[in-house]
């Protein structure tokens, strides 16, 4: 067992739970709800696992520690957006600590809503519905360790479980047929996903990078993906979930100059019509209107999607 190796390895807290509220002075406040992970590698961590010395090991517990008093010494502003908060954890980690080499922190968010009275936001009052959940995670990695002086930034954010459905102005025709196909051509069908969509930034300099718009990035992609599936002619014509993907992606691309690339999965949540002929009616293809949901076996269809050349910053 001694002489094997550590090929890769890294350590922290997960599921650290943490909530900022921002109260100002004329009575509107503001909240973010997190949860947190934060992993620390580096080579010299390595004699943790292969000789048990912990003098280099920052306890768990410390990293959880420094989630809370970041997120209340930082400004608010770098606390209420997950990109901020996320990149400025990581980089603490690496400039605290020489031994560090890269601390990677991912943030989830399932965002509060503000209560809304005569189409006035409430002040201080929020509810949470069943949505898509968001969120990003930052590696910040030293060029050259142990010095901190220089260092990369990578974001990525993105979001999970956007559940979608149209009942038309969807196909899969013309696909590759032989002794083993079954599937009929579907000229027109119902289509669903639940849609997993990530972005990456990159920069070398924080500064740089916490001047993007993060929230603007996330509505506008959010905004894309249902516009593309819904009203984009394109995806009518060339209707298979493939085609979908990559306009959506093309469109975040075309629209946010600082993203690098943009990952797609979209798991195909089949709704099959039901085989009434036994019953003498007719509920397939144009006639079809009652459909069996089928949650598994389902389609999976995923690609990264970036432009020919790096983004701008």
């Amino acid at each position: 067992m001694e002489n094997s190796i550590i090929k890769s390895q890294a350590y922290g807290k997960d599921r650290v739970r943490v909530v900022r509220v921002v109260r100002h002075a004329d009575g509107w406040q503001e909240i973010a709800d997190y949860w947190v992970c934060c992993l620390l590698s580096g080579e010299q961590f390595e004699t943790s696992y292969t000789k048990g010395d912990n003098k280099l090991v920052v306890a768990t517990d410390s990293q959880k520690n420094t989630v809370y008093y970041l997120a209340k010494t930082l400004p608010a502003e770098k606390v209420m957006v997950p990109e901020m908060f996320a990149s400025e954890v990581a980089s603490f980690m690496v400039k605290k600590y020489a031994h560090v080499t890269t601390c990677h922190v991912k943030v989830t968010t399932k965002p509060w809503e503000r209560m809304k009275f005569d189409n006035k936001g409430h002040a201080h009052s929020f509810y949470r519905e069943g949505k898509e959940t968001r969120w990003t995670e930052a590696y910040a990695t030293k060029t050259n360790p142990p010095s901190a002086e220089q260092f990369t930034v990578k974001v990525n954010s993105g979001f999970y479980d956007l559940e979608v459905l149209k009942t038309t102005n969807s196909s899969f025709v013309n696909f590759w047929r032989d002794e083993l196909t079954t599937l009929p051509d579907m000229p027109d069908r119902l289509l669903s996903t639940k849609v997993l969509c990530q972005w990456t930034f990159v920069s070398t300099d924080l500064d740089t990078l916490q001047q993007q718009p993060f929230d603007a990035i996330f509505a506008g992609a959010k905004r894309n993906t249902l516009d593309a599936f819904a009203n984009d002619p394109r995806a009518w014509v060339h209707a298979s979930v493939q085609s979908t993907l990559y306009i959506m992606a093309d469109r975040i691309l075309n629209d946010f100059a600082a993203v690098d690339d943009v990952y797609y999965a979209l798991p195909n949540i089949h709704y099959f019509p039901f085989d009434l002929s036994k019953f003498g009616l007719k509920n397939t293809q144009t006639d079809a209107e009652v459909y069996m949901p089928i949650a598994d076996p389902s389609g999976y269809i995923t690609a990264t999607i970036s432009r020919p050349s790096k983004g701008k910053f």
